[in-house]
């Protein structure tokens, strides 16, 4: 089995090592390397390609941008220096995201589980029917998957927020904000400027407070009409 190869870097230094790891596996065939997603795209157009390696910061789109216009992707590698467009890159069904320098056994690592699923056409459907989940990034090197499904309450700490589940709590460096936008509306809302809740998790609703897992979670004034009404309206559905 050969898989088909592209790299789309504007860092000449960065392609070079790809492109020597690449060589390593013989399961892999280079077609070409790309300094833009312009360029990439063209070839995407008239050629069959199998794994994309594909950096974020490019000139005129960078890769987040290019992959969200991609309607029948390749598997996607996600290769760049920034770690916190991991979750983003998740979202968007890149199959990895290594964060440069890219290390050999890590590249090693990432090829195999591609080389795995096309070997395995059941291992693919599995894949593709799990449950919604994200990757979240709970240390320097470390992507923890957690199911939506799972997901209690995520309250701020300043720049960081905790994210609790029935049988774990994981802290990363993120803003409420943030992290609330990127979570599915239907089912996830803010209640708190310190907490944002899912809504199926709500046992208790009492005055200003809802309770979920036993522990109370304050409502604050200003969201108290809407967590109402949503709560209510899920419990009437």
């Amino acid at each position: 089995m050969i898989l088909k190869v592209i790299v789309v870097d504007d860092e000449p230094l960065a392609v070079n090592v790809l492109k020597n790891y690449i060589l390593r596996v013989k399961e892999l065939q280079l077609e070409g390397t790309f300094s833009n997603a312009m360029d990439a795209s063209t070839f995407l157009r008239d050629n069959n390609v199998d794994i994309m390696f594909l950096d974020i910061n490019m000139p005129f789109l960078d890769g987040l941008e290019f992959l969200s216009t991609l309607h029948k992707k390749p598997f996607v590698i996600m290769t760049t220096a920034h770690e916190e467009h991991a979750l983003k890159s998740f979202e968007l069904e890149a199959i990895d995201y290594l964060v440069k320098p890219i290390s050999l056994p890590r590249f090693f690592k990432s090829v195999d589980r591609i080389i795995g699923l096309k070997q395995g056409t059941n291992k693919v459907v599995s894949d593709k029917e799990e449950k919604p989940n994200i990757f979240v990034k709970v240390d320097k090197k470390k992507l923890q998957k957690i199911y939506l499904d799972e997901i209690m309450v995520i309250e701020s700490l300043k720049d960081y927020i905790r994210i609790i589940t029935p049988t774990a709590k994981y802290i990363i460096h993120r803003t409420l904000s943030s992290f609330t936008d990127e979570l599915p509306g239907d089912n996830f809302i803010r209640i708190h400027r310190s907490y944002t809740i899912a809504v199926d998790k709500v046992s208790v609703v009492e005055g200003n407070s809802v309770e979920i897992g036993g522990i109370r979670y304050t409502i604050g004034r200003s969201y108290l009409a809407d967590t109402k009404s949503r709560i209510l309206n899920d419990l009437d559905e």
